[in-house]
């Protein structure tokens, strides 16, 4: 299955492009990540009392939890305008030039996926960051010189899903880190029930809670989820969702109370069925479901390790008893690895 198909995908899909209004636009209205929240709010006041920029910011969790939400909203409470972009965008150190010399003083720039950036032009960013200039080589051979631009005030807010990829020398100019972490149950629902009153879709507490459970703790699949749960409500019911109506939504989309879908359960299906519960390889893993590596370990695994049904060891990928249960398999302590089901014995 494509990423690009998967309805619980926390990737930005095509109809996600029109969700700016459900964006809260201050700090206030924003749901969920309470420390990060309290924290920036900390370093914002400070910087608007000094009238000084905010310091480099970096944001990094999985896709989804809101870190283009949150850099938005920096710009706000700042009072400035923010320029967005992303790390595959910026190709050559030409590029990174021409944005930073047409920054505003104050203004927020803004790099998605920044671990991205080609080494290139990440060189460059570091005296952007600690001095405010950048050197450009003008000419070739020996009649190359350099030319220092000096840059005004701003402030880089990059975000990143894989912050290991990030050298040291970059991630240790950024002043603020801030992760953003799985939202809650109870977070998403009221997250669920905002969007609602913003889209104008009728939803009891009882709806957006089931809802909620099947989000996968990502605000941005929530919204999605909700959504099509309108679209059954409207041709099913009567347009009105609760809890009979989210199940059944649910059970058509085939996604679980815990947000699985037909690919997360192929995965337990091979590692449990396929390879005795485990332990099993990557590559080995990847070939079984026909899916690509990074696609396993950047889409996939991130949830299922943080539900517990599956554990990453030295040796590969081992289910757990939850996952068991959850699939309907017996679970027996001394299972091995490699042990094959009764029908699925040789003789």
């Amino acid at each position: 299955m494509l990423e690009e198909d998967r309805l619980i995908s926390p990737e930005i899909l095509a109809e996600d492009m029109g969700d700016q209004s459900l964006r809260p636009l201050k700090m206030r209205d924003y749901i969920g990540q309470e420390r990060v929240k309290e924290n920036l709010e900390v370093f914002i006041t400070a910087a608007r009392e000094r009238q000084e920029c905010l310091d480099h910011v970096l944001l990094s969790g999985p896709p989804g939890l809101g870190k283009t939400t949150l850099a938005t909203i920096m710009a706000n409470e700042m009072g400035t305008m923010i320029r967005k972009t992303s790390g595959p965008a910026i190709e050559r150190p030409g590029d990174l030039a021409a944005i930073l010399t047409n920054l505003e003083p104050g203004e927020i720039l803004f790099i998605d996926e920044i671990h991205r950036l080609p080494r290139t032009v990440e060189e460059l960013m570091y005296p952007a960051m600690e001095d405010r200039v950048i050197d450009i080589v003008i000419g070739k051979g020996p009649a190359a010189r350099t030319l220092q631009i000096d840059l005004p005030p701003f402030t880089l807010v990059g975000a990143t899903t894989r912050p290991g990829l990030l050298s040291s020398p970059l991630r240790d100019r950024f002043g603020i880190h801030c992760r953003l972490d799985f939202y809650t149950v109870d977070e998403l629902s009221s997250i669920i029930q905002r969007a609602a009153s913003i889209l104008d879709i009728d939803i009891d507490k009882d709806g957006a809670h089931l809802v909620a459970l099947s989000s996968r703790g990502t605000p941005r699949v929530a919204n999605r989820l909700l959504k099509r749960v309108r679209d059954y409500a409207t041709v099913k019911g009567d347009g009105y969702i609760n809890e009979e109506i989210a199940r059944a939504a649910m059970k058509m989309l085939e996604i679980d109370d815990y947000g699985l879908d037909t690919v997360d359960r192929m995965i337990l299906d091979a590692i449990i069925k396929k390879f005795g519960g485990g332990p099993v390889g990557l590559e080995t893993l990847s070939a079984a479901v026909s899916e690509e590596t990074d696609t396993l370990t950047d889409v996939y695994e991130p949830y299922l390790l943080k539900l517990g049904f599956i554990h990453k060891t030295p040796r590969g990928r081992i289910a757990t008893e939850r996952a068991y249960r959850h699939m309907g398999y017996p679970y027996d302590h001394g299972m091995t690895a490699g042990t094959l089901f009764p029908e699925e014995k040789e003789d």
